[in-house]
């Protein structure tokens, strides 16, 4: 009984500390005016958040080896990305951090992605938002706050950002 104890013990505190951390590791606060940037995707489309004002804006942050962004892409394409991509109050934009335009091309091509990614070599994009930990997901609502984050992927998470997100877009 006390090993059962201190081995839970060892399970909470561990799992307490990695919540710490990726508290400590974001930024910016649910309700903060989102930090502004500009970035070129790899098709050459200019996304700039300042111009985005009354749009609902999807920020994720991925790497190409790490496989929670790996499990989460392909449901960010179906789920988000191919039902929202006409809608004119939508944007997302897929950041490869520390990626440059040529890696993103040949990830995409390989996955026969067609998301909007672009590069965030010098992670200066993502230095504005968290010290550390991908996936991450930002969403600025209509007004240019951030109206929910999320760290790492589980489907169960995901489907609540992504009616966070329809409920966003109704108002």
């Amino acid at each position: 009984m006390i090993k059962k104890t201190i081995t839970l013990l060892f399970i909470f505190t561990l799992t307490a500390s990695i919540m710490a951390q990726e508290d400590e590791s974001t930024l910016n606060k649910v309700g903060d005016k989102a930090p502004a940037f500009r970035v070129t995707t790899i098709d050459g489309n200019l996304i700039d958040t300042k111009e985005l004002e009354g749009k609902v804006i999807w920020v994720n942050f991925f790497a190409t080896w790490c496989p929670p962004c790996k499990k989460e892409l392909p449901v960010l394409q179906e789920n988000v990305y191919n039902k929202y991509k006409d809608n004119k109050d939508f944007v997302l934009v897929v950041l490869g951090r520390e990626h440059d335009v040529d890696e993103l091309k040949e990830f995409a091509a390989k996955w026969e992605y067609n998301l909007p990614f672009a590069p965030d070599i010098e992670r200066k994009i993502f230095s504005l938002y968290a010290k550390q930990s991908i996936p991450r997901n930002v969403i600025i609502d209509k007004e240019g706050n951030i109206s929910l984050q999320s760290i790492g992927f589980t489907e169960k998470e995901f489907a609540e950002i992504e009616k966070h997100v329809a409920d966003l877009l109704m108002k």
